[in-house]
């Protein structure tokens, strides 16, 4: 059900798909959907919840993977890809439908994808903060700034990847995306 309405939502957008639709799309009888979700409001906020917990669970992981806090920052700029790359449709749907204003989701959507992206960013800063304690990074910034700060420029990346992904691969070296962290603008 998930799937069919991903596909039909990417294809002709969340306002202009019918839970009939979706339910013929599935092979499941219009009931059977509404045993599964109240209306089209929950299956939206269900299909992209789980997929952001999916994200989530894969991000951290790769911050898991190794004690080196250069590996781990280098593991999410390669996971973080990964993970665009492989779910470009669900990613391009939840933009599309969150820039405009004209998109009301139900009430505490927005906080819980929020509360989730804010877990991941204090993770994020841990690593920082270790890398900092252990005197391999410099302390340029508070260590939950650092991680917006990575998370944003690996955004940028990505954003300019999903607009044009000929013209704006995803860097394959997550150096080149670290760099601009590790090494800075400022020639000294």
């Amino acid at each position: 059900m998930l799937s069919a309405a991903l596909e039909l939502f990417s294809e002709k957008g969340y306002h202009n798909v019918p839970m009939h639709e979706i339910a013929e799309k599935a092979e499941f009888a219009i009931g059977t959907l509404y045993k599964f979700f109240r209306n089209k409001e929950d299956l939206y906020r269900t299909l992209i919840l789980e997929n952001t917990d999916r994200f989530h669970e894969a991000l951290t992981k790769a911050l898991e993977e190794t004690d080196d806090e250069v590996e781990k920052l280098r593991n999410y700029v390669r996971a973080k890809g990964e993970v665009f790359r492989a779910n470009a449709s669900v990613i391009r749907l939840y933009l599309a439908e969150t820039q405009g204003a004209k998109f009301n989701v139900m009430v505490g959507f927005d906080a819980d994808i929020r509360e989730r992206y804010g877990k991941f960013l204090q993770s994020l800063a841990l690593v920082f903060e270790a890398g900092i304690k252990k005197k391999r990074f410099k302390r340029i910034a508070d260590p939950y700034h650092l991680s917006v700060s990575l998370v944003n420029l690996t955004n940028a990346f990505l954003f300019l990847w999903l607009e044009e992904p000929e013209h704006h691969p995803y860097p394959e070296d997550p150096d080149t995306v670290l760099n601009i962290l590790f090494k800075g603008l400022l020639d000294q």
